[in-house]
C-alpha cells in the first residue's frame, strides 16, 4: 500500500525533489498542499499518513512556518524522522531572454534569500515578488507574457514548459535544506545509528540574569551535546519567547530523559517535537 505523503506544492518543489529522494523505493501517494501549514496540518487531521516538510536551510536557517505550526498548529504530529537535501537553484523563464531584460524575480522568500547575491549582482534591475512555492513562482511566470524569471528547481521548469535560463543561481554551492519527516503522535520511529531528540520549551520563570543557561545546563551537565537552539517569539507580548533545540541521542536515553525531566522543573512549558534517528531510509514507522 503506498503512503499518502504531504509536501508543499505544487509538482515541481525542492520539496517533491526532497521527497522522492527521501522516499526511496518505497511507494508513495503524494499530496501537494499550498503551504508548509497545510501539509503539517494534513497529517494532523488525519488527510495524510506523513508529510515532508523543511526545517531549516544551511544559509537561511530555520524555516520559521515550519517551527510555528509545529508549536502552536500541530500537537498531534511529532517529527519521526529527517532528510538533508541539496538544493540547486536555477533561474526560469517563459522564454529565452537575456538576464539585463528581466523585470521581475519570483519565488519563495526562502528561495529569494538563497540567491540575494545573484539578483544584486546579475538582476540589479528587477523587483523581487514573493510567491508562496518555488513552482508556483514558475507556473506564474509560465503564464504571463511579461519579461518575468522565476527562481525554482529545474524539473519545475521541465513540468511548466519553461527554459532554464541559469542554473546554479544559490549564493553557496553546498545549500542543503534538512527536511523532516512528520507523522501522528504516537508514531514509534526505527532505525540504527545516531539519534537526535528535538524539543520546544518556554517561560523560564520571573525573568532573571542567567535564566537560559541555568536551563541549558541540565544538558551541558549531563554531557548531553545541544546541536541547535533559535528563539521565535511566543506570541504573547514583546520580550516573551520560545526556545527550539536540537539534542544529540533518544528521548528514552537516561542522560537525555534527565535533562528534559530536570528542565521541566524549571520551564513552564516543555514538549518533546519528536525523537528520531538521523540516518534512517525510507518512510519512518510506515
Amino acid at each position: 500500500m503506498a503512503t499518502r505523503v504531504a509536501f508543499l506544492g505544487p509538482a515541481g518543489t525542492f520539496s517533491e525533489d526532497a521527497l522522492l529522494a527521501a522516499a526511496g523505493r518505497a511507494p508513495i501517494d503524494p499530496l501537494p498542499r499550498p503551504s508548509v501549514y497545510a501539509a503539517i496540518r494534513a497529517v494532523a487531521e488525519g488527510e495524510a499518513e506523513r508529510a515532508l516538510v523543511p526545517f531549516e536551510n544551511s544559509i537561511e536557517g530555520a524555516v520559521r512556518s515550519t517551527l510555528d505550526t509545529l508549536a502552536f498548529e500541530a500537537q498531534g504530529v511529532t517529527i519521526a524522522g529527517e532528510h538533508d537535501h541539496p538544493i540547486r537553484h536555477s533561474l526560469i523563464a517563459a522564454t529565452r531572454i537575456p538576464l539585463e531584460k528581466v523585470t521581475v524575480v519570483l519565488s519563495h522568500p526562502q528561495a529569494s534569500a538563497q540567491c540575494a547575491r545573484f539578483i544584486r549582482e546579475e538582476l540589479p534591475q528587477a523587483t523581487v515578488r514573493v510567491a508562496a512555492s518555488t513552482a508556483d513562482a514558475v507556473r506564474s511566470v509560465a503564464a504571463s507574457e511579461e519579461p518575468w524569471a522565476a527562481l525554482g528547481a529545474a524539473s519545475a521548469a521541465r513540468i511548466y514548459n519553461c527554459v532554464v535560463l541559469r542554473e546554479g543561481v544559490e549564493d553557496n554551492p553546498d545549500n542543503m535544506t534538512r527536511f523532516v519527516w512528520i507523522a501522528p503522535a504516537g508514531t514509534q520511529p526505527a532505525g540504527e545509528g545516531p539519534w537526535r531528540t528535538t524539543l520546544v520549551f518556554s517561560e523560564l520563570g520571573a525573568d532573571h540574569p542567567g535564566a537560559l543557561v541555568e536551563a541549558l545546563t541540565e544538558f551541558s551537565s549531563r554531557e548531553v551535546n545541544l546541536t541547535r537552539i533559535e528563539s521565535r517569539p511566543l506570541r504573547q507580548g514583546l520580550g516573551r519567547y520560545m526556545f527550539f533545540c536540537d539534542l544529540d541521542g533518544s528521548a528514552d536515553d537516561e542522560p537525555v530523559a534527565a535533562a528534559i525531566e530536570a528542565l521541566r522543573g524549571k520551564a513552564e512549558s516543555v514538549r518533546i517535537l519528536g525523537s528520531y534517528p538521523i540516518a534512517a531510509n525510507g518512510i519512518p514507522g510506515a
